[in-house]
C-alpha cells in the first residue's frame, strides 16, 4: 500500500510540474510567437531573411553593387515574395553594406527583424 500511494505521489508531483511549465512557455513567448502556427511564421521570416541576405551577397559578388528587393525577385535571385504576413520585407542598401527588414504591419510582438551583411538575425519588440 506504501509503495502505490508513492507512486500516485510522484504521478501527481510530475502532473503538477508538467502543468506549471506548460504555463511558463505559454507566458514566455508573447504575441505572435505564443502559438505553434505563430512560432512557424516567426521561423519563416527568419528563413526568408537569412535567404534574401544570402541572395544580397550573392548579387553584390556577381554584380559588384547592393540590389533591391524588386531586383532580387525579378532577377530570379529569390523566389521569396514581398510578405510573409503579417510581415513586410524590404532592403535597405548603403555603400558599405545592406540591411533587410521585416517589419509587423499589424499589432503584436516582434515589430521587426534584420539581418545584415554579419549575416546575425536581430529583433525588436
Amino acid at each position: 500500500m506504501g509503495r502505490a500511494l508513492g507512486f500516485v505521489g510522484t504521478i501527481i508531483v510530475m502532473a503538477i510540474v508538467v502543468y506549471v511549465y506548460s504555463l511558463q512557455v505559454r507566458s514566455s513567448a508573447p504575441g505572435a510567437g505564443a502559438t505553434p502556427a505563430g512560432s512557424a511564421d516567426i521561423a519563416g521570416v527568419k528563413n526568408d531573411l537569412i535567404s534574401i541576405a544570402n541572395a544580397e551577397r550573392g548579387y553584390i559578388a556577381s554584380q559588384g553593387k547592393s540590389a533591391s528587393l524588386d531586383e532580387l525577385i525579378s532577377g530570379n535571385y529569390i523566389t521569396i515574395q514581398r510578405t510573409r504576413p503579417p510581415y513586410v520585407y524590404d532592403i535597405e542598401t548603403t555603400s558599405t553594406g545592406f540591411r533587410v527588414t521585416a517589419t509587423r504591419d499589424t499589432p503584436g510582438a516582434h515589430a521587426q527583424f534584420w539581418i545584415d551583411e554579419s549575416m546575425e538575425i536581430k529583433e525588436s519588440d
